[in-house]
């Protein structure tokens, strides 16, 4: 019976004991995690401000080298004189956003860290390093090969004809294939925590591969603003990677395979 206890307390050891926080203490704690994190947004959203015309000018760069390509004017309209100090005004708070995540991201995990145990804190490092670096490698492969070569299709197919592109509308479109890039990315993300919870695991999504394969170029053809097959093909590239390595993520962390590595190192 001795044995026994002694065997047990090394595992239970390492479960820190839940701290007790009333409603009350939950609102203050979450109150000041907003408060800090609108802080840093604000501080970005001024210091992106001061630069936002180039943050700008990096935007229209894919427009502007499709429309010298094709020979035709290189400059975008607006309908509204409020237009241009409205965009200016969305551009920095996004641009701000994005330069504060990784506070913002780290205010979010001291809100919910104390629920956690101790072997659970120690995801924090890599889910802030992950998902930021994921995110903005989904962006920038949009940036340089999926908008680009929807804008050359597009412009391309109409040249016959003169453009007057607003500023909103190619802000609208650049943001969605950015962004829905940038969240593309984040698959990986997303079946590490389905992974972890036991919801989903590597034999079930290796099993359904070829239907998640027909589901990817059903999102793809929604989601890409061109009707060619090549800007398709593009777009699901880059998902069917990530696909084969959230397999291979689920089978890591899921507890099935946790506990299959403990019972083979003895533990």
């Amino acid at each position: 019976m001795f044995e026994t206890a002694t065997e047990v307390a090394p595992e239970e050891s390492k479960r820190d004991p839940m701290p007790t926080m009333g409603f009350l203490d939950h609102l203050e704690e979450l109150r000041r995690r907003l408060v800090y994190s609108i802080a840093a947004v604000a501080v970005g959203f001024f210091a992106c401000w001061w630069k936002v015309e180039r943050i700008y000018d990096v935007m229209q760069r894919p427009i502007m080298d499709v429309l010298k390509a094709n020979g035709l004017s290189q400059q975008l309209v607006y309908l509204n004189p409020t237009e241009p100090f409205n965009l200016y005004l969305k551009i920095a708070a996004l641009a701000g956003l994005f330069l504060t995540s990784p506070f913002v991201l780290y205010q979010v995990w001291m809100f919910i860290s104390p629920g956690l145990y101790r072997n659970e804190k120690r995801y924090v490092v890599p889910f802030m390093v992950s998902t930021i670096a994921l995110f903005t490698t989904g962006g920038y492969f949009g940036f340089k090969v999926v908008y680009p070569q929807a804008l050359g299709f597009l412009v391309h197919f109409g040249r016959q004809f003169q453009p007057m592109i607003t500023i909103s509308e190619y802000t609208s479109l650049f943001l969605s294939i950015i962004l829905g890039m940038g969240l593309i990315f984040e698959m990986p993300i997303l079946i590490f925590f389905l992974a972890l919870m036991g919801i989903v695991s590597a034999s079930f999504m290796w099993k359904n591969f070829r239907y998640a394969i027909l589901l990817i170029f059903i999102v793809a053809a929604i989601v890409t603003p061109t009707p060619d097959i090549l800007s398709m093909c593009i777009f699901a590239a880059p998902m069917v990677a990530l696909y084969g390595i959230s397999i291979g993520i689920a089978w890591m962390v899921h507890p099935k395979q946790r506990r299959a590595r403990k019972e083979k190192q003895g533990i």
